[in-house]
């Protein structure tokens, strides 16, 4: 049997005896097997696949729509604009993400809305089983007033397209001041290393992207610079040829080397790490995506770009674990890559995101 992850059940506080057991096909078919070595005891857990064999790796939890920000470009991490207005429990996230655990994922990440407006997000952090890789994406307006609510994640991503006050109040409505102080607040807490997630867009802070690439020199930080998502279909805002700024970066960049979520190419600059986050018409990004999301309302979501195959699971907490592992398996076997090859036209061939 091929074994794709080992947990030491002293990280997993898993002292008990399991044996090998087998279950439907459907159900996951995961097989997990006792092996002991100088001691220490370990389960091998095989991870979980969906009808493309891509293995599902990671987890993005969202936990609220509330913001208190109100960004131009914002896609509301693909939600419906009607969705309900019920948020997912504490019980809930702890549910789907000790299934997901057991069966091969390593790391979880939440977002919003704004995740920091949760008042129970350290009980959310405390509620997770030990994933190798636990994070957060945030606007950064109450970072450093919440900062001590956030022990437990190893790292943080904090939304920075600009460091510019103008700009940056004409983009989100918000004040950069607060963003830089939690940023420090959270090189502080060694929530390392801090990815600055910034949306590239044409005649609004393009012109910054040097600027940005030098903020991050010799820091424990990563910039990753983001395709615009126009879900909205009518903004006046355009999107940067992230294809070309690529290519100019790959030629500076004195080493490449790609992450293991979507095959996304990463760059070394004079000290500075930066990533390209290109999903759009991208069917590389799109076959090598492992992730598998959660919206704010309680409902597992294959794929960022659709709402027509979603998995409700309010109340997966009061489910046995063979009916909520069989709910987390059917939103695993609904994926399917957004953007790929097909023989067919690309009008008939490619979904269209469910997003007014």
């Amino acid at each position: 049997m091929k074994c794709d992850r080992a947990v030491n059940t002293k990280k997993a506080n898993k002292t008990s005896f399991i044996k090998i057991s087998f279950r439907p096909a459907d159900r996951g078919g995961q097989a997990h097997v006792d092996v002991y070595i100088e001691s220490h005891r370990y389960i091998y857990i095989e991870t979980m696949h969906d009808p493309f064999f891509r293995p599902i790796k990671s987890l993005r939890i969202s936990l609220t729509r509330k913001c208190n920000l109100s960004c131009l470009y914002c896609h509301r991490e693909g939600e419906l604009q009607n969705a309900s207005p019920y948020e997912i429990s504490v019980a809930e996230i702890a549910k789907v993400a000790s299934i997901c655990y057991d069966r091969g994922v390593t790391k979880v990440k939440f977002s919003g809305g704004e995740p920091l407006l949760r008042k129970d997000i350290r009980e959310i952090i405390n509620c997770l089983p030990p994933f190798d890789d636990i994070s957060i994406t945030t606007n950064g307006q109450l970072l450093k007033q919440r900062i001590n609510d956030l022990k437990g994640l190893d790292r943080i991503n904090i939304s920075i397209d600009t460091l510019n006050p103008l700009t940056y109040k004409t983009l989100t409505g918000g004040d950069i001041k607060n963003v830089i102080k939690g940023l420090e607040a959270a090189r502080e807490a060694d929530l390392t290393p801090i990815k600055i997630n910034m949306v590239v867009m044409d005649g609004v802070n393009d012109h910054e992207i040097g600027e940005m690439i030098k903020y991050v020199q010799g820091k424990d930080m990563v910039l990753q610079l983001i395709q615009l998502m126009d879900f909205m279909n009518g903004s006046k805002l355009k999107g940067s040829n992230l294809q070309v700024i690529e290519s100019t970066l790959e030629g500076l960049s004195k080493r490449t080397t790609a992450n293991t979520l979507h095959n996304r190419k990463r760059f070394e600059i004079n000290g500075a790490e930066i990533e390209i986050v290109r999903p759009i018409d991208n069917t590389e990004f799109c076959m090598n995506c492992n992730r598998l999301r959660v919206t704010s309302d309680a409902k597992l979501k294959p794929c960022l770009l659709r709402n027509d195959n979603l998995v409700d699971i309010r109340g997966i907490d009061r489910m046995s674990d063979d009916d909520a592992l069989g709910l987390v398996m059917e939103a695993v076997n609904r994926r399917e890559p957004y953007y790929r090859e097909r023989t067919v036209s690309r009008t008939c061939g490619r979904w269209k995101a469910d997003t007014c």
